[in-house]
C-alpha cells in the first residue's frame, strides 16, 4: 500500500503564491510518476501536472508558466510551486502517485486532497 499526505493549501490572495508538498510512504517502486490533480465543486478532476521518477514534466495549459513541478526522489515528496494565483485555481488539490503493476496495468494512488482558495 501507498500512503500520500498532502499540506501546503490555504487562502491566497489573486497574484499571490502557494506551495504544495505531497509525502509518500509505503511501498514505493523506483519508477513511478507522481502529479498534482485538481477538482472544483460540481466539476470533474483535472490534470494540473505530472513528473516521472527520472524528471520528465507535464503540464496543464491553463498553468503552463505559472505553476512548476518538482521532486525529491530520496524524500519521495513531489511539490507544486504555484505563483501568479488566479481565482479560477481555487480547488481542491490532490497529489497521485502512479506505479506500473505489470505490463498491462498501472494502479493510482491518492491523497486525500488540500484545499487552495483564491480571492479576488
Amino acid at each position: 500500500q501507498v500512503q500520500l499526505v498532502e499540506s501546503g493549501g490555504g487562502l491566497v490572495q489573486a497574484g499571490g503564491s502557494l506551495r504544495l508538498s505531497c509525502a509518500a510512504s509505503g511501498s514505493i517502486f523506483s519508477i513511478n510518476t507522481m502529479g498534482w490533480y485538481r477538482q472544483a465543486p460540481g466539476k470533474q478532476r483535472e490534470l494540473v501536472a505530472t513528473i516521472t521518477s527520472g524528471g520528465s514534466t507535464n503540464y496543464a495549459d491553463s498553468v503552463k508558466g505559472r505553476f512548476t513541478i518538482s521532486r525529491d526522489n530520496a524524500k519521495s515528496t513531489v511539490y507544486l510551486q504555484m505563483n501568479s494565483l488566479k481565482p479560477e485555481d481555487t480547488c481542491v488539490y490532490y497529489c497521485a502517485l502512479d506505479q506500473r503493476m505489470s505490463t498491462v496495468t498501472t494502479r493510482r494512488y491518492w491523497g486525500q486532497g488540500t484545499q487552495v482558495t483564491v480571492s479576488s
